[in-house]
C-alpha cells in the first residue's frame, strides 16, 4: 500500500496518509458514530508504515469538530506515531485550529503523548 485515502463526509474528515512521503492529514469534522471502526484502516495503515517509516513523518490534524468516540481514536493515532517516532522517525504533528476548544484539545493530546507539537491558529 502506497497511499490510504478516505474521502470526507458531513460525519467523517478526509484522510489522506501518503505512506510513501511520511505524510498524514486529518481534515474536517469527525463525528462518526463509531469512530474505532472508522479509524480502523488508518491504524492498520500506520501499522504497515511502521515497518518502513522515513527520516519524517509529518501529520496534520484539521479538525473543526470532533465527538468522544473520535477523540478516542485520535489518541490511539498518536500512540501509534509515538511508538513509530520510537523507530527513528522525526514526527511533527500541525495541530491546525480556529476555535480555541480545538487548540485545548491539542494541548491535552499533547500532555499524553512524547511528540512534538506546533500549535497553528488558521
Amino acid at each position: 500500500m502506497e497511499k490510504y485515502k478516505n474521502e470526507s463526509t458531513e460525519r467523517s474528515p478526509l484522510i489522506d496518509f501518503d505512506l510513501i512521503k511520511g505524510s498524514l492529514l486529518i481534515k474536517g469534522r469527525s463525528i462518526a458514530e463509531d469512530a474505532l471502526e472508522f479509524y480502523k484502516p488508518l491504524l492498520s495503515a500506520l501499522d504497515l508504515y511502521s515497518t518502513s517509516v522515513k527520516p519524517l513523518t509529518l501529520v496534520t490534524i484539521e479538525l473543526e469538530y470532533f465527538n468522544t468516540p473520535s477523540a478516542i481514536s485520535i489518541l490511539e493515532i498518536f500512540k501509534k506515531l509515538e511508538s513509530i517516532q520510537k523507530q527513528g522517525t522525526n514526527v511533527i504533528i500541525n495541530w491546525k485550529y480556529e476555535e480555541e476548544d480545538i487548540m485545548e484539545s491539542g494541548e491535552d493530546y499533547q500532555t499524553l503523548v512524547d511528540l512534538p507539537f506546533r500549535m497553528i491558529q488558521m
